[in-house]
């Protein structure tokens, strides 16, 4: 039984510290769509996700009221489109269709972002694969709601590098299609290394094809509530600091719980995960770094950072699962810089540089995420970036991601908005010497030794 006092705390929680569900996301299957005819599919998406989804707003919404708790988003992830558009597509230009379908609905229905226009190309690419990403220029500046993800490499089949140099590209050119605004697309894009199913975030959501036909998903997230639990403990041993995190973890789980299953009643939907992701927002208080700092950081990115990450993405993942028989998705802590004003704070400090990023992303829960880089960056640097990033997903048996932005017309030293969730950024160096011969070999990287356990 939940008592007053829990009621109590959980209100603060809410009110003061910044407790959020960040999203209820309804996962729908669309394999039941495919044909053949163009048309047809895409009348198919849109009747299927228009009937399954069209209460889904309304059900959050009253669900906010119910409980007070509030839910900032309500979200679509479907099955990665290169599968349901391969038998209707002949050219990119018949994927960008799709998108445009996936767009309207979206609208109509409500949500703030459909996640899916995705492939999986860890061990190499279909030709709709193919087709499919060298869409995602246009896809991505002719709609407002589309989110695309392309997985590219895994622990058990290595790193698909065509996939990889193929990506650099896109993303790049991905940038040129919006730089008007500030070349907002590639915030819609992420590529991965051992993509979740299930994950309910965007830009990464899809509705894996292990999935059932529809599913809710729901990801809650309390850097607000955690900042402020250490605060109380400021000074004690390491000890004392893991079970505050845990403890509180727990308590913000608690919450997505009673969120998912009350949707999944309301809905007819059956439930699927929580993920509990400690994902910032540009609201103060609302802050991972914050955290770190409170952990005993000057700024993100001072010696014993990594260290702290490892600490806080454990620690909350031990509390989650204690609160959840299912946990799922990123589930950990995110290290967004754009998402993050103390994330900013230490970028423009000095404190924390593209390096020292990459070396956080071996113990969070994502990677690279929402970095604005040189507009005039090369592509075969980004697929560098890239590749880098998908190896230490493969080797640790991780999920990694990149999501990076070059920001055409800018350089170093200025910043880009994108508005709302996404927040702002400064603009982050890269290196400059190049590894053009490196990417330009061809071919598929390994999977690791350790992953050999059949």
């Amino acid at each position: 039984m939940i008592n007053f006092y829990e009621v109590n705390e959980t209100n603060k929680m809410i009110e003061k510290e910044n407790l959020d569900v960040r999203t209820i996301t309804l996962g729908i299957s669309l394999l039941d769509c495919i044909d053949s005819d163009l048309e047809t599919l895409r009348s198919n998406i849109y009747n299927k996700i228009k009937e399954t989804a069209k209460d889904l707003v309304a059900t959050g919404e009253e669900i906010e009221k119910e409980f007070g708790i509030p839910i900032v988003n309500k979200r679509i992830s479907v099955t990665p489109i290169a599968l349901v558009g391969g038998a209707a597509c002949k050219s990119p230009e018949d994927f960008a269709k799709i998108a445009k379908t996936l767009d309207t609905v979206a609208k109509e229905v409500g949500v703030n972002f459909l996640g899916g226009y995705s492939a999986l190309v860890a061990k190499g690419m279909t030709k709709a694969d193919e087709m499919l990403i060298k869409s995602i220029p246009l896809a991505l500046s002719g709609t407002e709601r589309v989110c695309s993800s392309i997985n590219l490499g895994s622990t058990k089949t290595g790193i698909n590098m065509d996939a990889v140099k193929l990506m650099g590209e896109i993303v790049k050119e991905t940038a040129e299609y919006t730089k008007d605004d500030g070349s907002m697309g590639c915030a819609k894009l992420v590529v991965f290394c051992n993509a979740p199913d299930d994950n309910p975030f965007m830009a990464g959501a899809f509705h894996g094809v292990t999935e059932a036909d529809k599913i809710i998903n729901v990801g809650v997230s309390g850097p607000g509530v955690v900042k402020t639990a250490l605060e109380k403990v400021r000074g004690e041993n390491f000890e004392v600091l893991c079970e505050t995190i845990k403890k509180t973890a727990f308590k913000v789980t608690r919450v997505g719980q009673l969120v998912a299953k009350e949707a999944s009643r309301m809905l007819g939907i059956p439930f699927g995960i929580i993920d509990l992701s400690l994902a910032p927002t540009p609201a103060v208080g609302d802050s991972v770094a914050d955290i770190l700092k409170e952990i005993g950081l000057e700024h993100p990115g001072a010696p014993g950072t990594t260290a702290a990450l490892a600490l806080l993405n454990d620690q909350v993942k031990k509390g989650g699962v204690m609160a959840s028989s299912y946990v799922g998705g990123l589930s950990g802590a995110f290290i967004p810089v754009s998402e993050d004003q103390g994330m900013i704070d230490a970028v423009n400090a000095g404190a924390l540089t593209l390096e020292k990023l990459e070396a956080m992303t071996c113990v969070c829960s994502v990677g690279l995420d929402m970095i604005a880089i040189p507009g005039d960056t090369k592509p075969s640097t980004i697929s560098g970036i890239i590749a880098d990033e998908m190896a230490i997903g493969m080797v640790n048996q991780k999920t990694t991601a990149v999501r990076i932005i070059p920001v055409i017309g800018k350089g170093v030293g200025e910043t880009v908005e994108f508005g709302g969730l996404l927040g702002y950024a400064p603009i982050m160096p890269v290196n400059q010497f190049a590894c053009d011969n490196f990417v330009n070999r061809g071919g598929r990287i390994p999977a690791p030794i350790h992953s050999f356990k059949n």
